[in-house]
């Protein structure tokens, strides 16, 4: 059975987290950004691995879903700190990270913090670098201005209320930037990126499988895909990746 609760970092913010008890290695899900654990792609592995006896983990970063803390004061380094801690908290030895969209940029930076206990990655619209890429470049000059004047700025967001943006967000960003280096992992990863994705180019699988030192590497793109890749189709796709790498363990 499920087992869920509430982790504090030991700054007044608890972290809420879903722990499904299992056999290994553990599957850890790291939603996109501003999304929680209880998306379709998360409960849809959820339910997977309770069918199948594997063990698995979800949870929300600081200002997001069940969590505590402002969703402004988040940045990259925070939210994969978040990761990291709840990983190294609440499971043992190995796990297989998933990561949608920003939360595949998360799950390079635990997979690197962490090596020793890393299996396997898997990302879905994988995002790295995305807040100076996707955010930062595509903002006209008046707005950068704005956002580095005012500390935070709404941007629109096809799926919602505007985003809001904040200085700290791109400049801490800058400091986890992956893709213009080798990424030092040796663990098979799994790309799937679909070709119609309107917020994250396709492309970027192929640029990050060029950078992954690992030769262990597929990207498999979805041509009909959007960027959340939750159909029946798409969940059937990322169960089989996850299903083929737990496997070899």
């Amino acid at each position: 059975m499920e087992q869920t609760g509430l982790l504090d970092r030991g700054d007044g913010v608890a972290l809420a987290w879903a722990l499904l008890p299992g056999r290994g290695p553990t599957v850890v899900f790291l939603p996109g950004f501003r999304s929680d654990m209880s998306g379709g792609k998360a409960i849809a592995l959820r339910d997977w691995c309770a069918a199948e006896g594997r063990g698995m983990l979800r949870f929300d970063y600081s200002g997001s879903g069940g969590s505590g803390g402002a969703f402004t004061d988040g940045t990259i380094g925070a939210w994969a700190e978040d990761a990291r801690r709840v990983v190294a908290t609440l499971t043992e030895g190995p796990f297989l990270l998933v990561g949608s969209s920003m939360g595949g940029w998360i799950a390079l930076l635990v997979a690197l913090a962490m090596p020793e206990r890393v299996a396997a990655l898997v990302g879905i619209a994988a995002a790295p670098d995305f807040t100076e890429e996707l955010l930062w470049a595509a903002l006209p000059a008046s707005a950068r201005a704005a956002l580095l004047r005012d500390g935070v700025l709404p941007i629109p967001n096809p799926y919602g209320e505007p985003t809001p943006i904040t200085r700290a967000l791109i400049e801490d960003g800058r400091r986890h930037l992956l893709l213009g280096g080798e990424i030092a992992l040796d663990c098979p990863v799994r790309l799937l990126h679909g070709q119609c994705d309107p917020d994250v180019p396709w492309e970027t699988a192929l640029r990050l499988a060029g950078q992954l030192r690992s030769t262990d590497v597929q990207v498999v793109l979805v041509k009909d895909g959007d960027h959340r890749l939750s159909r029946g189709q798409d969940l059937a796709l990322l169960l089989r990746t996850v299903a083929g790498l737990e496997a070899e363990f």
